[in-house]
């Protein structure tokens, strides 16, 4: 009987403490940062995401001037995957990727915001054997054209370089590397040896920044340029 009072009290602290733990990450926390960021989004103009409690995010470095079919085409051209949208059954899959060290080439990526809106298309290319490591891009529909009158895709792109806890949060999430203007060259470059894109330009972004801060407290750096690459238009 004394074991299975010993047994139940640490399963209700156990419970406790992991609804403690769920309370303070991701509804506490969040909203102290959302008053703690609240000028950073304006510092950054137009050029950042945000996360889901408007604190800024990925800031824009790449972008893709085609069609909607033009830049799925070019992706898997690439070898890039489209990543899955988020469910109950893709968040465990990741998971278990992550835990058992197995593939997930389609993993979900978490939602950033852009124009009030979270990204329309997400593509992702693997790192190891798990999802714990991976390139990825997140990509906006925008109101822009490019000089042909073909859509302005503008995105962020970054490094996933393993799986822990917010750093502001200390909600479960993916850390990025430092380096983004490195990923979103690696982006361009995939997209150019495959023979998808016809030309390169940039455009102005979040301008230069040493010590930026991303939506889970990661730090990184960046020339504050972005690089747009045009899609070669689909055969009639």
């Amino acid at each position: 009987m004394k074991s299975r009072t010993k047994t139940h009290m640490a399963i209700s602290a156990a419970t406790a403490l992991l609804m403690g733990y769920l309370l303070v990450a991701y509804f506490v926390v969040p909203e102290v940062w959302i008053f703690h960021d609240a000028g950073r989004v304006a510092e950054f103009g137009d050029m950042v995401t945000t996360t889901g409690q408007d604190i800024p995010g990925d800031p824009i470095n790449v972008g893709l001037v085609g069609s909607k079919e033009e830049v799925l085409r070019a992706f898997a051209a690439a070898g890039w995957d489209p990543a899955d949208k988020i469910t109950l059954r893709t968040s465990a899959e990741i998971g278990l990727s992550v835990v058992l060290d197995r593939p997930d080439l389609d993993a979900p990526v978490s939602p950033l915001f852009f124009d009030g809106r979270k990204q329309d298309l997400a593509f992702e290319k693997a790192v190891g054997k798990s999802a714990d490591k991976r390139n990825h891009v997140r990509l906006w529909h925008s109101t822009r054209t490019g000089a042909d009158g073909r859509p302005l895709w503008l995105g962020s792109a970054s490094f996933d370089r393993g799986v822990g806890f917010s750093h502001d949060t200390g909600q479960i999430t993916h850390h990025i590397g430092p380096d983004i203007d490195a990923e979103r060259n690696l982006v361009i470059g995939d997209l150019l040896r495959a023979g998808q894109l016809s030309s390169t330009y940039e455009i102005a972004g979040i301008g230069p920044t040493k010590t930026g801060r991303n939506g889970g407290g990661d730090p990184y750096f960046t020339d504050g340029q972005a690089l747009i690459g045009v899609l070669r238009a689909a055969a009639p």
